[in-house]
């Protein structure tokens, strides 16, 4: 049975865009046995290098995101109530009722006008943001203050499931990426690689931008979670990806379009390292390859994603199976780029 310890704390830990200080230590415990070189950019994206048996011909960079979705503080009200904003691509449908941790360690809930005082159309949409309020239970601006200040993080509470052969908790986008790269760092590739752990791509890409620049590579592996519509009133034709079915490829999304040599490649790379692989079939989202492809003068980039349901919700679902497969597509087709001549 697998050991699901460090994905567990991966994704208990907290950290939205720009302030993924958590996380970031958490993976720098788990690298530095095995990495021989590691640098912390100004941002604070953590590059590590670690060396194989030879010198690629393409020098190869893999990438998976550290922040998370989640909320900050902009204003605290005279009764006590905070406001926010959401950081990244929040499903604000699925917000009120929902626990929180407001600032080092406040709990709260997301609070909204009461079902019995709502009008029949207020009850028949989705409550608008500025409606809606975080509740840590202080009864004046002052009583919360003393806990509580704008710019304060907010991320939701949750728990972290492995029952059923599905995997059930906050930040698997892009945490399980981030336990994916780790595994791979520690099991070792043939050849000499860049591991990245970027910041802030959930706002931007921003970390990725300066990542892919200081490390020059010439191609690139975007681990990351991908949209699973294998749910009830989505027609089949929309579902683009469904759990269970393996880790999915990206032909093109709404920021890049994908190498196609490496498109194809990722499929022979499943078939090489005996795993399951389906193609994102929809041209929809978008991660850090958005940034990394258009990095000086172009870098060849696949996208290898799990499959993830309830993305940007407080809980995810993604399958044990296609966590378990991820790490041996993304170290063979590591390895079948890496020998691909970058010329």
């Amino acid at each position: 049975m697998a050991d699901w310890k460090l994905l567990k704390k991966l994704c208990e830990a907290r950290g939205i865009s720009g302030r993924e200080e958590k996380v970031r230590e958490l993976i720098l415990r788990e690298i530095r046995p095995c990495a021989d070189r590691i640098e912390i950019t100004p941002l604070g994206n953590v590059a590590a290098w670690k060396k194989g048996e030879k010198k690629p011909k393409t020098k190869l960079m893999i990438s998976a995101h550290m922040d998370e979705v989640g909320l900050i503080v902009t204003h605290i009200t005279d009764e006590g109530l905070l406001k926010f904003s959401p950081v990244g691509g929040i499903d604000r449908r699925v917000l009120p009722g929902k626990s929180v941790t407001v600032g080092e360690n406040v709990r709260g809930v997301v609070g909204v006008k009461p079902i019995h005082l709502l009008t029949k159309d207020e009850r028949e949409k989705s409550v608008p943001l500025k409606e809606l309020y975080i509740d840590i239970g202080a009864l004046s601006r002052e009583e919360a203050e003393a806990a509580v200040r704008p710019g304060d993080e907010v991320t939701f509470g949750s728990l972290f499931d492995t029952a059923g052969g599905m995997i059930k908790s906050k930040a698997l986008d892009d945490r399980a990426g981030c336990a994916v790269l780790i595994d791979v760092m520690k099991n070792g590739l043939k050849y000499d690689t860049a591991f990245v752990f970027t910041v802030q791509e959930e706002t931007g890409l921003n970390g990725a931008k300066t990542a892919a620049f200081a490390v020059k590579p010439d191609a690139a592996i975007v681990v990351e979670a991908a949209t699973a519509a294998d749910v009830p009133g989505v027609d089949r034709d929309r579902r683009v990806c469904r759990l269970g079915a393996g880790p999915a490829v990206s032909f093109m999304d709404r920021r890049t379009v994908y190498d196609r040599g490496f498109y194809e490649l990722a499929f022979r790379a499943a078939k090489k390292a005996g795993v399951k692989c389906q193609a994102k079939q929809a041209v929809a989202g978008g991660n850090d390859a958005g940034a990394i492809h258009v990095s000086r003068g172009g870098v060849r980039t696949a996208a290898v994603s799990l499959p993830c349901r309830y993305l940007h919700a407080p809980v995810g679902m993604i399958a044990q199976e296609d966590f378990l497969a991820a790490p041996k597509l993304v170290a063979k087709l590591a390895e079948m780029v890496a020998e691909e001549r970058s010329d």
